[in-house]
């Protein structure tokens, strides 16, 4: 079956960096575009970034230029490099298979002096 394991997350400071990675298995995960969503506290579940199966790559024009989407195909794995974090940043990030309801179980980043 479909499974998408998160990792990455932590408590940084305002203007440091974390890269999340998301490990995919139960599907041919070159075929299939990958996208990053976060949920801060009290809010709801929003689109951080996209990649699709070819490489393109769109962001929420809230971390454009700060956070990179890539993915590795050998690994299995899409990674979200984010810099110049804000404490806006803070909330869960999830990894999901675009097209499906396969989500990761999530990681904690918490942007904090």
């Amino acid at each position: 079956q479909v499974q998408l394991v998160t990792s990455g997350g932590g408590l940084v400071q305002p203007g440091g960096s974390l890269r999340l990675s998301c490990v995919a298995s139960g599907f041919t995960f070159s075929s299939y575009g990958m996208g990053w969503y976060r949920q801060a506290p009290g809010k709801e579940r929003e689109w951080v970034a996209s990649i699709i199966s070819a490489g393109s790559t769109n962001y929420a024009n809230s971390v454009k230029g700060r956070f990179t989407i890539s993915r590795d195909n050998a690994k299995n794995t899409v990674y979200l490099q984010m810099n110049s974090l804000k404490p806006e940043d803070t909330g869960v990030y999830y990894c999901k298979q675009l097209g499906s309801t396969f989500w990761g179980q999530g990681t904690q980043v918490t942007v904090s002096s």
